[in-house]
């Protein structure tokens, strides 16, 4: 072999390991590409899933626990919020009712014992000052402007707050007007009044059964000088309800600002038996509403007073 074929044998070889070399760097140069583009495409897709998969948040107790009342808080502007255990376990324990009922009796507090948990009367001295069996007025509330009403309309020397006594006399005289008679027989009565009665009630019938149709000392609407027991003047007052001037007052006592306060329909709300000689002036646009939409004033006061 000449030294000039040896020469050319060895470029030969050595053109080969450098495109062997070239095919390998090329080959490494485009698989790690590759796997850089595959990399990248796949934390784009999982960073594409994170931001597209909602984030779930933890319900709060709270939250839980209004959702069990249909979250009835966002609908009605009396819900309480500290009330809302006591919501609860009312309406487990009254599943009939719906959610807004179950608001309007806890607040009044009848998921309570009547006389407990008992607060100091609000808006004392006003035509919508609230005493009932959870209401309590006190021992020395008077009213500041008490009058005597006309004989004309009473039985004698009954008292009411000034509004009051001229609204019922208004409305006695229309009665007179259309044939019927509706006179006060009863009023204004202090607590010291209101006291006797109760006691001689209680000592007569018990005080279970005296709760029922007499308001303990302090608790007693007469003692607001807003209510008043009526009666035909033919009737004892405890018959009225078998009267016409009862159907009378049915159609026209809102007109003259007062409401019937106890029926038979609503006594596990005032805790009282139907009473049908028993009105209370709360003012003729309350009493209008009332009428239209019948519900007792324990129900209208927590819907519109009690904020």
């Amino acid at each position: 072999m000449t030294k000039r074929r040896k020469k050319k044998i060895n470029y030969s070889i050595f053109f080969y390991i450098l495109v062997i070399i070239a095919v390998a760097v090329f080959l490494i140069l485009f698989l790690n590409n590759d796997e850089k583009s595959e990399n990248k495409n796949e934390n784009t897709n999982t960073n594409a899933n994170v931001v597209d998969k909602p984030v779930v948040k933890e319900k709060t107790e709270e939250e839980i626990k209004l959702e069990k009342l249909n979250n009835i808080n966002e609908k009605l502007d009396f819900f309480k919020m500290e009330n809302l255990d006591r919501y609860i376990a009312y309406k487990e324990k009254n599943p009939d009712l719906d959610d807004e009922t179950v608001v309007v009796y806890v607040n009044i507090g009848l998921d309570q014992n009547f006389y407990t948990n008992v607060k100091d009367s609000p808006y004392k001295h006003t035509n919508t000052v609230l005493a009932n069996k959870f209401y309590f007025l006190g021992k020395d509330y008077e009213p500041k402007d008490l009058v005597t009403i006309n004989n004309k309309y009473s039985s004698g020397g009954k008292q009411m707050t000034r509004e009051a006594a001229q609204a019922f006399e208004k409305m006695s005289q229309a009665a007179r007007d259309q044939g019927y008679t509706v006179r006060a027989v009863s009023t204004y009565r202090s607590y010291s009044y209101q006291a006797g009665l109760y006691e001689r009630y209680a000592a007569s019938d018990g005080k279970e059964k005296a709760d029922t149709y007499s308001a303990r000392p302090g608790y007693s609407e007469h003692q607001t000088g807003l209510a008043v027991d009526v009666d035909n003047a033919n009737k004892s007052y405890t018959s009225f309800g078998d009267t016409k001037e009862f159907t009378w007052m049915k159609e026209n006592s809102y007109k003259y600002g007062y409401i019937l306060r106890y029926t038979k329909a609503t006594e596990f709300i005032t805790g009282y038996k139907d009473e049908p000689w028993h009105y209370r002036y709360v003012g003729v646009e309350i009493a209008t509403y009332i009428h239209e939409h019948p519900m007792t004033y324990e129900e209208y006061y927590v819907r519109f007073l009690d904020k």
